[in-house]
């Protein structure tokens, strides 16, 4: 009710201000209390007990300053970042457009953030506070080695985090999803797992929607074979459905609904290609109960979302969470985790 209130007020400003605007807005928010794992939306992951399976894509949060306020909003967990080993100013602005009549987004951010010693202090004081905050990891861009980047964030950010997802899968650092070719991505994970040891959080990889079939089933082989945590499908897309804003044409990964469709596909063709051995994550394109329930049923053993929250709110989700439990009822399953992957 309180951002069906305040979002006309939102939408007058450009997208990049209403987002430091909004994250603001969170900070002077009483945290609440993150949910805890029982009942029937809880799901295990790579050893970790989610006490539901909506949570936060990473993009929204990118610097760790809003993990509690919201968990304290729904979410079964925040993922946070893409964070890298030194700070970094992104593309140049504008770079962050909503399609209001689409009900999308489009970003060529760049890997804006505040560096790993900035996300660390934060992530550092609230150790020890429940909730599920996985960190989204990243290269510099001017970097002559992105490889020994992701080793370093891993290395760094091991103790802090309840996963470490690699995302080699944003448009918006050029040459980036080189890091999915086969060998380049078993060398990087290599790397990761050693960074990470033995003792650290299981390891996620995000990748891109535009992916042919032979890179699909090489990015299978290499996370089955190092056993990774999840796979993360998918991230924003540089393809162009039809749109109907006067910003379709701008550069960038497109996010929101028009992503929906590739991003379910996508999910049925790794749940397909893992043999329903490898956890699945859905992102793209969910903004109702429904979508996420589909996503569930193809395969997905959580979802997540962050576009859908620009133009509905963090109420989201709680709203998608309740409507899980519903239509899990309507069809007949005790739990979601009894649901996944019976499309």
């Amino acid at each position: 009710m309180l951002y069906s209130l305040i979002s006309p007020a939102l939408f007058t400003l450009d997208a990049e201000p209403a987002h430091r605007l909004a994250i603001s807005a969170l900070k002077l928010l009483p945290a609440g209390k993150p949910q805890r794992p029982g009942g029937p939306l809880s799901v295990e992951v790579a050893g970790i007990d989610f006490p539901n399976p909506v949570g936060l894509a990473a993009g929204f949060d990118k610097d760790a300053e809003v993990p509690d306020a919201l968990l304290g909003r729904g979410f079964g967990f925040v993922e946070v970042g893409s964070i890298t080993p030194l700070p970094q100013s992104g593309n140049s602005r504008p770079r962050l457009f909503r399609l209001v009549e689409d009900r999308a987004v489009i970003n060529r951010m760049g890997f804006n953030n505040s560096g790993a010693d900035c996300a660390a202090a934060r992530l550092e004081s609230r150790r020890g506070r429940p909730g599920i905050v996985g960190i989204n990891i990243g290269a510099n861009k001017d970097s002559t080695d992105r490889i020994a980047d992701y080793a370093k964030m891993a290395a760094r950010m091991a103790a802090l985090g309840s996963f470490l997802t690699v995302n080699v899968s944003s448009p918006n650092t050029p040459g980036l999803r080189a890091l999915q070719d086969e060998r380049a991505l078993g060398d990087l994970l290599d790397a990761v797992l050693q960074a990470r040891g033995g003792a650290g959080p299981p390891v996620f990889l995000k990748v891109a929607p535009d992916l042919e079939p032979a890179d699909i089933d090489a990015i299978a082989r290499t996370a089955l074979d190092r056993r990774i945590g999840a796979l993360v499908v998918s991230n924003t897309t540089i393809s162009r459905p039809a749109l109907r804003s006067r910003h379709a044409d701008e550069a960038g990964g497109l996010s929101g609904a028009p992503l929906r469709d590739l991003a379910q596909q996508r999910l049925r063709d790794f749940r397909k290609a893992t043999g329903g051995e490898l956890p699945l994550i859905g992102v793209g394109g969910i903004a109702t109960a429904e979508d996420a329930w589909a996503r569930i049923r193809a395969g997905a053993s959580l979802v997540e979302l962050y576009s859908a929250m620009v133009y509905e709110g963090p109420g989201i989700a709680k709203q998608i969470a309740r409507g899980l439990e519903r239509l899990m009822l309507r069809d007949g399953f005790a739990s979601v985790a009894e649901a996944i992957g019976t499309e």
